[in-house]
């Protein structure tokens, strides 16, 4: 009998242990139009933030270098809180409608598809003084006390993304061009080159069968938005990178930790368009600490 119960104290004790264990994900998936609205610093009775990923969001156990991500809506003749952050850098991309942007003293007319740095310190707000809702995306990054801080732009750094030319990407396919919209303070090859955790802000658009080939990234986590479009999302991945695929379409919001396999296939018979953006986790000492 003491025997038996050995075995079982063998059996039994091991599985209690690894009911108890809980192992992060590697990656996370959510549906813009399903996330919970949550009130947050910028939120008025027109303002509504919904929670993606980081702030607000349920899971935050993975997530490093991404304050937030969300999606903003003002209703019509709404406005948001003016907020600024000591060490928080920001960008904001107008999804739809046009509405107004103060940043500091200034004040600035936003439309579609605007792209705007908005760096820790400086106070901004979003107003919307038409008749129709303004939507956009807030992506916030956490600045770590390594970082310097570099004295905030006296101007607003904004653009359009239908200003910024398709290109290819080395490493990737032809099948897939890119928008390269903002990047690192000390790049050269971006739109707008300002970001101090934010190394990569870009629009991909894939051909119809496009890919832009599975990858994973050793010091950067990344967030992809569908905008448009449908296709097979690599996330996770098995033994040859790849097997992790899983239906998307517009509206699909993926966060991918350090190493996790990302990556996308059209399976449309258009193009698709994805909203994507990098940031540097750890981050690196050996170019941002002047």
């Amino acid at each position: 009998m003491k025997s038996l119960a050995f075995v079982f104290l063998l059996v039994v004790v091991p599985c209690a242990l690894g009911a108890q264990r809980t192992v992060a994900p590697t990656w996370l998936h959510r549906k813009v139009a399903d996330a919970p609205e949550k009130t947050t610093d910028i939120s008025t009775p027109s303002c509504h933030y919904k929670a993606v990923f980081g702030a607000g969001d349920s899971e935050t156990r993975i997530v490093r270098s991404v304050a937030r991500f969300g999606e903003v809506t003002i209703d019509p003749k709404g406005h948001c809180k003016d907020v600024s952050y000591p060490s928080e850098e920001q960008i904001y991309y107008v999804l739809a409608g046009g509405g107004s942007l103060s940043y500091g003293a200034q004040k600035t007319s936003v439309k579609k598809d605007d792209f705007m740095y908005l760096p820790p310190q400086v106070h901004h707000a979003m107003a919307n003084p038409s008749n129709s809702p303004l939507r956009f995306v807030v992506m916030g990054f956490d600045i770590p006390q390594s970082a310097s801080m570099p004295r905030p732009p006296s101007q607003l750094q904004i653009a359009n993304a239908n200003d910024v030319k398709l290109e290819t990407v080395s490493g990737h396919p032809q099948s897939t061009l890119y928008r390269l919209l903002l990047g690192g303070r000390k790049g050269t090859r971006d739109k707008l080159d300002c970001g101090i955790v934010v190394t990569s802000l870009f629009i991909m658009e894939f051909a119809p069968g496009g890919t832009n080939f599975p990858h994973h990234h050793d010091t950067a986590e990344e967030i992809y938005l569908v905008l448009d479009g449908h296709g097979d999302m690599v996330a996770g991945g098995g033994n040859n990178g790849v097997e992790g695929l899983h239906p998307s379409s517009a509206g699909d919001a993926y966060f991918f930790r350090l190493n996790s396999t990302v990556g996308f296939y059209n399976r449309g018979k258009t193009k698709a368009h994805i909203l994507a953006v990098r940031s540097w986790y750890p981050f690196p000492k050996r170019d941002y600490q002047n």
